[in-house]
């Protein structure tokens, strides 16, 4: 373990909520002589329970950049004489919550399954859907589709999603999230400074009630037994002239799901930004509307028949992108990621990072009341509506929160 205790007489720097030698701070030597690993974190062979909380401590060890975690197990569908059927949030949203800690930032991660999924085809990463196969929608087996599933081949569903009259089985399931602790993997920028001991790094997983996952009548029942994996991708402190050297970590990288506190309807909807203040780079919003949000909570596909005008906005009245209609801002999003994020999750996005980050993203100082808005049509059937959204920032050490 690496002791970074300042001596008196030197001269010292805050990263992170963390006292480092300013010495220490050489971006050029680290990544001359850093290494990249994959280490194993924890192993769970039987999850909390649907509902529970598994709390997972993190090595404190290197610089980590990323986390991965495996869910895997099994469902067990048993409708007797009544019927059993999948919600949509079925499978991503086994997850409820995944929220990740560090050094007593409690915000840092705090997504949905779903919202990490759509955020691994966003991210830059060589990765996408076309061509994996799942059911989404209908009667059992379900509709199959090969896009817009944000499923990697390597992995499987066991039931479709949203998927109804389904028989009595025990299927199999397996699914990997993609934590992105770091920005990205080139510049470590938001990476986490780990290798002290005065760090403080765990990742806390609420798993999703059963009356949300299954939509159960008479005597049918549902189970999930779980087994959890989770692994970090951690990169090594060189060693230079006797000291450690270490990349400039002096700000977080932060993923925040939100639900709009606005009741949606018809018309125009308009939502404020939670949590905008100086300090902040905004990189990506991710929307998305929820409809029958209290029964089977189908997301609201982005088109032309669901959305109008889709836009962001900041200051008085400042809007610098909208879109004619869903099916605009879908294609957009499409071009950017080789994905279509809304096909099926029903997944919008307003990226100011994917191209130049440096030219597009947003300063919070300065553009300040950051919001975004949509037009839904009246032809458009609503039943317990919501809209949830992730903020996507860089966060200043000294301010996150």
């Amino acid at each position: 373990m690496v002791s970074l205790a300042p001596q008196s007489s030197q001269q010292v720097l805050t990263m992170q909520g963390i006292q480092v030698p300013a010495s220490a701070v050489n971006p050029a030597a680290f990544f001359a002589g850093t290494r990249r690993q994959n280490l194993l974190m924890k192993t769970i062979s039987a999850f909390a329970g649907l509902g529970s909380t598994d709390l997972i401590p993190i090595l404190q060890t290197g610089i980590i950049s990323h986390l991965r975690i495996r869910v895997f197990g099994s469902t067990t569908v048993t409708p007797g004489t009544g019927t059993a059927a999948t919600t949509y949030n079925w499978p991503y949203n086994l997850i409820r919550q995944l929220r990740f800690t560090a050094n007593g930032q409690s915000n840092l991660i705090s997504v949905s399954g779903a919202a990490l999924k759509c955020i691994a085809q966003t991210n830059r990463l060589p990765i996408d859907d076309r061509g994996v196969s799942n059911a989404f929608g209908g009667a059992s087996p379900g509709n199959t589709f090969t896009q817009g599933t944000l499923a990697e081949a390597s992995e499987s569903w066991g039931l479709g999603s949203g998927v109804t009259g389904l028989s009595g089985a025990t299927t199999n399931f397996d699914l990997v999230y993609e934590v992105p602790v770091a920005y990205d993997d080139i510049t470590l920028l938001g990476a986490i400074f780990a290798q002290t001991q005065s760090t403080d790094l765990e990742v806390a997983i609420d798993w999703m009630p059963l009356s949300q996952l299954f939509t159960l009548t008479g005597n049918a029942t549902a189970t999930v037994s779980a087994s959890v994996t989770v692994e970090g991708t951690v990169y090594t402190i060189p060693s230079v002239n006797g000291g450690i050297v270490i990349p400039n970590l002096s700000a977080f990288h932060s993923l925040t799901e939100s639900r709009a506190p606005n009741s949606i309807s018809t018309g125009v909807n308009e939502i404020t930004l939670a949590g905008q203040g100086v300090g902040r780079q905004l990189m990506k919003i991710l929307f998305r509307t929820i409809n029958n949000g209290a029964t089977t909570y189908v997301p609201l596909v982005m088109n032309d028949t669901n959305y109008s005008q889709p836009y962001w906005r900041y200051g008085g009245n400042t809007t610098p992108e909208q879109f004619a209609d869903g099916k605009m801002l879908r294609h957009f999003n499409e071009f950017l990621y080789n994905t279509d994020i809304g096909a099926l999750f029903g997944y919008g996005a307003f990226d100011f990072s994917s191209q130049w980050a440096q030219r597009d993203s947003v300063d919070e100082g300065s553009a300040t009341q950051l919001r975004f808005g949509f037009t839904i049509p009246n032809g458009v059937s609503l039943t317990s509506p919501y809209t949830e959204y992730v903020q996507q920032v860089i966060v200043a050490g000294a301010v996150a929160a």
